[in-house]
């Protein structure tokens, strides 16, 4: 069940071409999800992938669950965290199933490496509570950098995927407008949509530049106003 998960494990590591862009939004979105849901007591999340949500998640909620389907990640989780009181369950997030309901429920950069993401979003409906929130981050292949690479002749199709999303185990990108109609067809109406780092150049030249972590931060909170342009999208989602 694993193997297939278990060879993606080494783009999780900090010599990762984009372990930049990976450290700044992975650090910053479960900070934008937890102060949307100020006094909720239960969340589910899909995939430990990094860890950085699965440690700030762990410390806000009562109840929290988190579903992975490597084994590897989750080894690799628990040597860099620690973190053993943080509850996770070894299953495909197609096999996952459980009678309990959910305040919140996560999908922390999940639907570009599913095989079926209308699926999982259609499933996950079920373990969700009476005006519960689902939150969904993807990667968006408008993203500014990408698209001035189109326009510059070093990107022929905006849509394909990169060496660094097949490294990474992904099987498709997103838009807003296409995300918008995924979780809409899947039964859901979007309550907020925003941004993940607004950057205009590749992470190399971001790099060579070395700059400041003020700048960096900036990328991010600007990037809240535009999702159209940004790296990754963020919604929140609530059932219909």
């Amino acid at each position: 069940m694993t193997s297939q998960l278990d060879k993606y494990v080494d783009a999780y590591g900090d010599t990762f071409l984009y372990a930049l862009d990976n450290d700044l939004i992975i650090n910053w979105y479960p900070d934008r999800v937890l102060n949307l849901v100020k006094g909720k007591n239960s969340l589910l999340e899909l995939g430990v992938g990094h860890g950085y949500a699965t440690v700030k998640f762990c410390e806000h909620f009562d109840r929290y669950l988190v579903i992975e389907g490597s084994t590897e990640i989750i080894k690799n989780f628990r040597k860099k965290h620690g973190a053993e009181n943080v509850n996770i369950i070894h299953s495909y997030f197609e096999d996952f199933h459980t009678e309990e309901k959910f305040d919140v429920i996560v999908m922390g950069f999940i639907l570009e490496h599913v095989d079926d993401p209308e699926l999982i979003l259609k499933k996950y409906k079920q373990f969700l509570k009476p005006n519960g929130s689902i939150f969904v981050s993807v990667p968006n292949y408008e993203a500014l950098n990408k698209r001035i690479g189109y326009f510059a002749g070093i990107i022929n199709d905006l849509t394909a995927l990169s060496e660094g999303d097949k490294a990474l185990g992904h099987q498709r990108l997103f838009c807003v407008k296409s995300l918008t109609e995924l979780v809409e067809n899947s039964g859901y109406k979007v309550k907020t949509t925003e941004g993940l780092l607004l950057k205009p150049i590749t992470t190399s030249q971001i790099q060579q530049l070395n700059l400041s972590k003020e700048v960096l931060q900036a990328m991010l909170e600007v990037g809240v106003d535009y999702p159209e342009l940004s790296v990754g999208i963020l919604m929140e989602l609530k059932a219909e």
